[in-house]
């Protein structure tokens, strides 16, 4: 039904290609005020609606940065039902702040976390309360109003930005130009036995400006699940059925992992960001085991017994040794 609507919908794609177009175009003249701070700020996006790994690269960015630097996270905090500049704190809920800030503090609950729908804002609001040596944007690629200064890009190997179209037939917020943007541009997602070979006819696909760095990542999945008071090996899941519930953009390579453990799962998919209600909760505690993503852990975590409740930690890797020269060149765009 979605993919006929999107076809229907094709002749509007003129439309928001222009509107997204122009306004990408008055603010690279100048024309539309850009705001500028005086300390290294990192925004990371992509020009998709989602699924392309924002999460774990935000937290490889973190785990980073913070051994020797001060650095805090901002984000917008989409799918909250709050407005305005919020602190995220550990007992937070995901209705205040948003699934994915929330999902950050509880891994980090050292780092400053907090959301605001406007990126000055937000960040003139923490400059406020103390010096940082940085922070980073999660999903503000699209967020012009603030000149960062540097900005990762990311797309799926299974889905190229070169490859879609704007909204509302495609996924592309925006025009494929404004990749033009992206200082590093990583593909993640990446099948692990990703070929020198494939990765060059994708650098050759991708048609990159002079100065922009490539780099190739894929998604380790832990072999231990989790929740907030132990953790047990995947492959005792093996041992009965047990309900997979996904509320995210694109649970495919989840499923695919899962499908290579030979487990027998039964999945019930969501909008990403979705809340659940007391009749999802219901259906959910008819399982005896719940396993989902860490995202939708924190929307679900104490309306189901923990120790029916887990989750699959993930995390992001480069490929083909390139983890110390993507270190490298966030490191000299922070500390350099």
């Amino acid at each position: 039904m979605l993919k006929l609507i999107r076809i229907i919908l094709f002749p509007i794609i003129p439309v928001y290609y222009t509107i997204t177009w122009v306004r990408n175009f008055l603010y690279d003249k100048g024309i539309l005020k850009q705001t500028s701070f005086n300390l290294p700020v990192i925004a990371v996006g992509n020009l998709s609606t989602g699924g392309t790994g924002k999460s774990p690269m935000v937290e490889y960015l973190i785990d980073l940065l913070r051994k020797t630097n001060k650095i805090a996270v901002l984000s917008r905090g989409y799918g909250r039902k709050t407005k305005g500049f919020y602190q995220v704190e550990v007992e937070s809920n995901a209705h205040e702040v948003g699934d994915e800030p929330l999902q950050i503090k509880k891994k980090f609950p050292y780092v400053k976390v907090a959301v605001a729908e406007n990126r000055v804002q937000g960040i003139q609001k923490l400059l406020e309360e103390e010096p940082w040596d940085a922070i980073l944007l999660d999903d503000a690629f699209q967020h012009r109003k603030v000149k960062a200064s540097g900005y990762i890009l990311l797309t799926t190997y299974d889905q190229l930005y070169v490859d879609d179209m704007v909204l509302p037939t495609g996924n592309l917020r925006e025009p494929k130009s404004g990749a033009k943007r992206g200082d590093i541009i990583v593909v993640t997602k990446c099948p692990k036995n990703l070929t020198q070979k494939d990765a060059v006819l994708i650098t050759d696909k991708l048609k990159l400006a002079s100065g922009q760095h490539l780099f190739f990542s894929t998604i380790i999945y832990d072999r231990q699940v989790k929740n907030k008071n132990s953790q047990i090996p995947l492959s005792n899941l093996k041992r009965n059925s047990f309900l997979l519930v996904t509320g995210i953009a694109n649970p495919d390579t989840l499923i695919s992992y899962l499908n290579e453990q030979q487990l027998q799962f039964t999945h019930l998919n969501f909008p990403d960001h979705y809340h659940f209600n007391d009749k999802d909760i219901a259906k959910f505690n008819t399982y005896d085991k719940v396993l989902c993503t860490e995202k939708d852990y924190v929307r679900l975590s104490g309306h189901l017994p923990e120790e029916k409740l887990w989750y699959q930690p993930i995390k992001t890797t480069f490929l083909f040794d390139q983890e110390d020269k993507f270190d490298s060149e966030i490191l000299k765009r922070v500390e350099g």
